[in-house]
């Protein structure tokens, strides 16, 4: 897995200088829900009981011919929300674009909460969330600088009372979300409750952007999810990792010509319900790049018994999508490894994998094929994601259960591994009958072998279908049909003349060794002569040692 660079731009940075002079006032009555609303009735009953005291603006608005329209007191009353307005007479010098409105809770413990207003035609105005529930604010209304970039300047400050109980709270947007254009559906509010995951979609302007970064934090606990852009949309669920609590979401949009940086755009809370605690899926550059989704799973650390399902998709503009069949998937238990193949149709991948080596837990790591016109024996893989796997199955399944190229479940093997173990009186006799169909079926690929052009799709499906392949393929097509069967089978690995492959199936508590490729005939010429022989079906060992060398298992 490569390391993908994640450094965090800040979005902004406030100074704020206090003012004290008189301007004019505003009403700070909204109107906030249907007449008789218990809340607003509250809110409407503290303000009467108020001294209103106008608003008093700071020198900087004399400069800027800045005034509030709404609200008008320094200090009233709520139902949960109320409007700031105001007007800007000078706006051509200001160095931004955005009034700032910081809110505080006196109740402490929570940061303040930050608006940016967009200043438009000399206007601006922002409805306000008081985000803590009951309880006294202290609301600051800023503008921008009309000399000093990101330098704001006091406008007002005024004391606000929420009579809702109620948490309610606004998605915040930073500068960088009004210049991506990042839009959140409507769904995605600044404060949720969800059970264990968040499911989170919008969309930002630059319709070439790969990727979006969400930090997710708990506390101290922080870790950080890629989310995949298609035509500037994304759709994707989030775990809520840390358990019990409220969870902070940073929604990170690319920087703009700095690749691998992400700028903050948005924050919301999820309060999550699930006392569940789970770790992330690490993912590599490549995923993004790629163009990968991973739909599942959506954490690490799961549990299962035997096998897993990893389901995903492509996107159809990435680099190499339309060359792209297969999607593998790598075990590893200890020093044990296996590898399985996931066959893509229609950019989607759907498949199951297994963890053969008995109980305990896995590392899996997902992997892209690597693309090359070159042909070539050796295959290149660039991983994509990174997660472990619990196996609480007692039972060591490795030479028995499919792997990669070996679909012993695939009805189709299964229906020819009956037919040709029908009747056969013990397991010998069965592991000759798929010795004879694989040597008299099967022709050598000529071809292949001196082109070297070896498939990311080669499999015992593959062979049973076109009747030919190398050495490969005739063990995978016999051990599939062995394992089919109920028997267990494995993948001798070696050297034959050249780099070779062979079967071993075991049969009355020993290892029975049989090789189909040599079995089916020989070569001459360039040219494969079919030419059937029970010579490599159980050699006696000193015999098959003359020709082969063993070096490994294939898993």
């Amino acid at each position: 897995m490569r390391e993908i660079l994640l450094i965090l731009i800040l979005p902004f940075l406030l100074i704020t200088v206090p003012g004290c002079s008189l301007l004019n006032t505003a009403d700070p009555k909204l109107d906030e829900g249907a007449a008789g609303n218990r809340y607003s009735a509250a809110a409407e009953k503290n303000n009467e009981k108020t001294d209103l005291e106008h608003v008093q603006l700071s020198g900087y608005s004399r400069k800027v011919g800045a005034s509030l329209t709404s609200p008008k007191y320094k200090k009233f009353s709520v139902n949960s929300a109320f409007i700031v307005s105001g007007n800007i007479k000078n706006t051509k010098h200001l160095k931004s674009n955005y009034a700032l409105i910081t809110v505080h809770s006196e109740k402490g413990g929570s940061p303040d909460f930050k608006y940016l207003s967009p200043i438009k035609g000399g206007k601006y105005k922002q409805k306000v969330q008081l985000f803590d529930g009951k309880g006294t604010y202290k609301v600051k209304v800023s503008l921008p600088s009309d000399e000093s970039k990101d330098y704001y300047y006091d406008l007002t400050e005024m004391e606000v009372t929420n009579v809702n109980p109620a948490v309610k709270r606004d998605v915040l947007y930073t500068q960088n979300a009004y210049k991506q254009d990042l839009k959140l559906d409507s769904t995605v509010e600044g404060y949720m409750k969800r059970d264990g995951k968040v499911d989170l979609s919008g969309s930002i302007g630059d319709k070439k952007a790969k990727d979006l970064m969400i930090e997710v934090s708990k506390g101290p606990q922080v870790t950080k999810v890629m989310v995949p852009l298609e035509n500037g949309r994304f759709k994707s669920s989030i775990p809520l990792y840390f358990g019990k609590g409220v969870h902070t979401l940073k929604i990170m949009t690319p920087a703009e010509n700095m690749a691998n940086y992400y700028n903050q755009a948005a924050e919301l809370q999820v309060d999550n319900t699930s006392g569940h605690t789970s770790q992330p899926i690490e993912f590599s550059k490549e995923y993004s790049e790629r163009g990968y989704t991973l739909e599942s799973p959506t954490v690490s650390g799961g549990k299962t018994d035997l096998d897993y399902e990893v389901k995903g998709k492509i996107n159809p503009n990435a680099q190499y999508a339309k060359d792209t069949d297969t999607v593998f998937v790598q075990t590893k238990k200890g020093s044990l490894e296996a590898m399985y193949a996931i066959p893509v149709e229609n950019y989607k991948f759907n498949g199951k994998f297994y963890l053969r080596f008995g109980p305990g837990s896995y590392e899996v790591n997902v992997f892209a094929p690597e693309i090359t016109s070159a042909n070539t024996n050796v295959q290149h893989f660039t991983g994509v994601a990174h997660f472990n796997v619990e196996n609480t199955n007692p039972n060591d399944g490795r030479y028995r259960l499919p792997s990669r190229g070996i679909q012993s479940d695939d009805p189709e093997i299964g229906r020819l591994s009956e037919k040709l173990m029908k009747g056969k009186a013990n397991d010998k006799e069965k592991a000759l009958a798929v010795y004879k169909y694989v040597a008299k079926n099967v022709r050598y690929d000529v071809q292949k072998l001196n082109q070297r052009s070896f498939a990311f799709d080669d499999s015992a499906i593959k062979t049973l279908h076109e009747k030919k392949g190398v050495c490969q393929d005739f063990s995978y097509l016999g051990i599939a049909l062995l394992r089919a069967g109920g028997m267990e089978a494995r993948m001798a690995t070696g050297y034959a003349g050249q780099d070779h492959a062979w079967i071993e199936t075991k049969v009355d508590g020993r290892w029975l060794t049989m090789d189909p490729t040599w079995g089916s005939g020989y070569l001459q010429n360039n040219e494969f002569i079919r030419n059937f022989t029970m010579k490599y079906f159980d050699p006696a060992p000193s015999e098959f040692k003359k020709t082969h060398i063993k070096s490994g298992i294939e898993y």
